[in-house]
């Protein structure tokens, strides 16, 4: 059986793509770095790779003990005869691009200014963030995947992997994810960047240098709102209600009374310690962007028809942001595009399961 820490001394690595890397912004990178980490070994025909994509607030380190100490945020899923077994499979995580876990993003330096990017990093996509993990692929020789698999943004960029190298994967993975965001996901997102950059700390996105810190308050502000957007009304009074923290009845003042109160302020008041502010604005937008069907007019059938993967899709009921009828959607979709899909519902437990941090999981 798997135990957590069997895998062990987990080590970041990193590839310099020394090759212009064109967005769909219109701007390029000329060069870029992608940081990953692997686990399990390649088969000699190289047909048992895996490529995990993280949500959010994740980064490439899915399971195991990293050399730093941290624990992965899909531990109890990663490893030695779990569902993605290593003895069997060979694991790939990259942070994304525009993340703040060792890939190029806004903390990086410009090289034409030998200074951090901050806001002056182009605005990315989803399938921009696919795009510049292809090269990673071809330098660990692999021309085919066994499958790509993500949650939440993961399952974006699972989608849109799927969409731009239909030939290099037969099973794709997608769980609590969309095809586009809503109009009210992509409400509160506008409201966690504009809590972000109202924040005085902020600079205009170049605080990097600045005596005073990162806008850790506005921050945290964004990060709570992304997690009350991530847990249903019904699932959030199973968790919570209205019960008091830690006293026997309100205190009439602005402190924090209840136990979603306090849950709430511990997320936000941790999270500047992981994740930068400015990966948060960038990758939001990219989330919000995203609309698998926008390249054959909206029309959803038509855009699975155009690959060449079966699908499974996996739906929490107690998510509200990407909610089981939104899954049913692509379900529909796919089945419609002779994909034959299959569609999974989970128990609430994994509402949660955005939070990339296994620490965090634990305290909720």
């Amino acid at each position: 059986m798997y135990a957590l820490g069997a895998l062990t001394a987990q080590r970041t690595l990193f590839h310099t793509v020394d090759e212009p890397l064109p967005l769909d912004g219109g701007q390029s990178l000329a060069r870029y770095t992608v940081a990953y980490q692997t686990w399990g070994q390649l088969n000699a025909d190289r047909s048992n790779a895996i490529l995990i994509f993280h949500a959010l607030s994740g980064d490439s380190h899915v399971a195991g003990v990293h050399e730093d100490g941290r624990t992965g945020w899909w531990d109890f899923m990663v490893g030695p005869g779990l569902a993605f077994d290593t003895n069997r499979y060979f694991i790939i995580c990259a942070n994304v691009l525009g993340g703040c876990k060792g890939s190029t993003g806004p903390l990086s330096l410009n090289p034409a200014t030998g200074r951090p990017y901050g806001t002056d990093f182009p605005v990315l996509t989803i399938h921009d963030m696919v795009r510049a993990q292809r090269p990673l692929l071809r330098l660990l020789g692999i021309e085919k995947l066994h499958a790509v698999k993500g949650a939440s943004m993961g399952g974006m960029l699972a989608l849109a992997f799927a969409q731009l190298y239909p030939e290099m994967t037969d099973r794709v993975i997608v769980m609590a994810s969309a095809h586009a965001n809503h109009a009210q996901a992509i409400a509160w997102n506008e409201i966690g960047r504009r809590a972000i950059m109202n924040d005085p700390l902020w600079r205009g996105g170049h605080y990097y240098d600045s005596a005073l810190g990162p806008p850790k308050h506005g921050l945290g502000v964004a990060r709570m709102i992304g997690h009350v957007t991530y847990i249903s009304e019904g699932a959030m009074d199973r968790k919570f209600g209205r019960s008091l923290q830690s006293a026997d009845k309100e205190s009439f003042t602005f402190g924090i009374d209840y136990s979603v109160e306090s849950y709430l302020a511990y997320q936000g008041s941790i999270f500047h310690q992981r994740f930068d502010a400015n990966s948060y604005l960038y990758i939001t937008r990219a989330i919000d962007y995203f609309d698998f069907g926008a390249r054959t007019g909206g029309n959803l059938t038509s855009a699975f028809a155009l690959t060449n993967a079966r699908y499974a899709f996996f739906s929490y009921s107690a998510d509200w942001l990407y909610s089981p009828e939104r899954i049913k959607t692509m379900a529909h979709a796919a089945q419609a595009a002779g994909r034959k899909p299959s569609i999974t519902g989970l128990k609430p437990r994994s509402a949660m399961m955005r939070s990339s941090s296994s620490r965090s999981r634990k305290r909720n």
